[in-house]
């Protein structure tokens, strides 16, 4: 079977990636493991969450491509595919931080008296 994600045009694949990080859990996820490798029980214990869910985030963030797991003995540990991964979420951050102070300067501005 072909995949698909090499038939489509970059922004359709960009939008997919977006979409494979639209929750804030696997946020967190990708947080975690850039940090290093960790076991399935250490993202439960950190994540506070039901084992089924995290389970359904770590399908979605494996079948984009920025996490790939491996059996170590009666566990499985997770870990970032690339460095790059690091990176893109440092890049949201600026970015988020600059949407910020943007609308917070906006903000001030409309408050100011006139």
């Amino acid at each position: 079977m072909e995949d698909t994600r090499f038939n489509q045009p970059l922004y359709v694949a960009k939008a997919e990636l977006f979409r494979s990080l639209g929750h804030p859990v696997r946020i967190r996820i990708l947080e975690l493991l850039v940090e290093g490798e960790k076991p399935v029980s250490g993202l439960l214990t950190d994540l506070q969450i039901e084992p089924s869910s995290l389970s359904q985030h770590l399908n979605v963030l494996k079948h984009s491509g920025l996490v790939v797991s491996r059996r170590q003995g009666n566990g499985v540990t997770y870990e970032v595919t690339d460095s790059s991964v690091k990176e893109f979420l440092d890049s949201a951050r600026v970015v988020l931080a600059s949407t910020l102070g943007r609308t917070r300067s906006t903000l001030e501005h409309l408050e100011a008296p006139q």
